[in-house]
């Protein structure tokens, strides 16, 4: 669990779970970001960590082997809904944090307790803005911001 005190709050952000896009958002052309794995064997240490692919490139498992998280796929059809019912389920287990760049990731961003939008090298769905808490302009930006937590309580303070 990450619990971060924001001021102006009543009550600290709680994160339980993280959610990860994978293409477009840690992995670009279906290969990791630098930087991107150290932080997730980080992050895996403070709570459970899920990457969420359709493996457009057919890398995820290879490129993604023993950083501890767990990988869940899905087909590429209806990609949307599919996150949405993932983050759904891991609800169940506490207060969702997600990190993602495509239109695909508007449902799974709305159910979420706190959802950051990379804007990197694949670009960024215009849409998903309006339904992002943070926008950073790179992975290694939006984990930190999980590592780092004063960066994200200056930014959500109010």
């Amino acid at each position: 669990m990450i619990q971060i005190e924001i001021p102006g709050r009543e009550q600290p952000l709680q994160l339980d779970v993280l959610v990860l896009d994978y293409n477009g958002t840690i992995a670009c052309d279906g290969h990791l970001i630098e930087g991107v794995a150290e932080r997730i064997r980080k992050l895996c240490a403070k709570l459970p960590v899920y990457i969420l692919t359709a493996d457009t490139y057919g890398t995820v498992k290879r490129q993604c082997e023993g950083l501890g998280a767990e990988i869940l796929t899905f087909p590429r059809a209806a990609a949307g809904e599919c996150k949405e019912e993932i983050v759904r389920k891991l609800s169940a287990e506490g207060k969702v944090c997600v990190v993602g760049n495509g239109f695909n990731d508007v449902q799974m961003f709305d159910l979420a307790e706190l959802a950051i939008a990379v804007l990197d090298t694949e670009g960024m769905y215009a849409g998903l803005l309006s339904h992002a808490d943070v926008l950073v302009r790179a992975a290694p930006d939006a984990l930190d911001l999980l590592l780092k937590p004063n960066r994200l309580r200056a930014t959500l303070r109010n």
